[in-house]
């Protein structure tokens, strides 16, 4: 197992829609902050699409990834076919074992069969680059109908990005997620989190917390993962609260980039 971090580790550096840095994070600004951080992988997701990239700029990023020695997980949003097979292209040259992809995206809410309907074609196609379709869990879909889903679709070929927080928008916590999912996850979302109760007293929110600061058992989760056979990378992602400037919510999630990473270097050596 291998620490990374993620685009979604700097979601505010890289732009949320109606809060545009000054000076967007860009791919190459990543692979410096895994450099300075001493982390040896690197996730790309949808919130920083790499087929958007020139030609030119993959190559960069390519090269620099080599240069410094990291490894590039690709990762995308979406099940068309179409698109999957773009970046099954992107993941057989940057070499990454794994493709990312959330299944539903802002106009496309599809029923596990029409997601296994879409995705069984695909199945040569990715057996043959090398590359397994890890599929995220996300709100809409149970951890169980995700498993059901892999299994009908074959391990062998696609298996589960597991994130740690996810699932609550299907009613689902930690534990849940792990037993279910655990035992098909490819990649590991280290994603830490705290509950409250809201001041009026009715309701609570979730939000995020740097890892090893929130209610995630990390160690536990570690462990899980260890007992099912699993030796996925872990990458880190963070849900920071937004201060009253975008300029310190940045700050804010550097930071906690820092101590997430400190922290899990205690488990995580590599």
């Amino acid at each position: 197992m291998k620490l990374g971090l993620s685009t979604y580790t700097y979601t505010w550096s890289i732009g949320v829609p109606g809060h545009s840095p000054a000076r967007p994070m860009t791919a190459m600004n990543l692979l410096s902050e895994a450099r300075r951080l001493a982390v040896r992988v690197v996730q790309f997701a949808d919130n920083l699409p790499l087929d958007r990239l020139t030609p030119e700029e993959v190559q960069a990023v390519l090269d620099c990834a080599a240069q410094l020695g990291i490894q590039v997980e690709v990762g995308t949003r979406g099940i068309s076919p179409d698109h999957l097979r773009r970046y099954l292209a992107l993941a057989r040259r940057f070499q990454s074992p794994i493709l990312r992809t959330v299944i539903d995206t802002a106009t496309h809410h599809p029923s596990a069969e029409e997601v296994l309907r879409t995705l069984a074609p695909l199945e040569t196609e990715f057996t043959q680059a090398g590359v397994r379709l890890a599929i995220e869990n996300h709100d809409r879909f149970q951890s169980q109908a995700l498993a059901d889903l892999v299994n009908r679709l074959g391990a062998h070929w696609t298996g589960i990005c597991l994130d740690t927080v996810n699932s609550f928008g299907a009613l689902e916590g930690p534990q849940v997620v792990v037993d279910a999912l655990g035992p098909l996850t490819i990649d590991l979302h280290i994603k830490d989190f705290t509950i409250f109760r809201a001041s009026h007293m009715m309701g609570f929110t979730v939000e995020g917390r740097p890892a090893g600061q929130g209610r995630l058992e990390i160690p536990w989760l570690l462990d899980e993962l260890k007992r099912y056979g699993r030796d996925c990378n872990a990458i880190l992602e963070l849900w920071t609260p937004p201060e009253e400037t975008l300029e310190a919510t940045i700050a804010k999630e550097q930071r906690w980039a820092e101590e997430s990473i400190l922290y899990l270097r205690s488990l995580i050596p590599e």
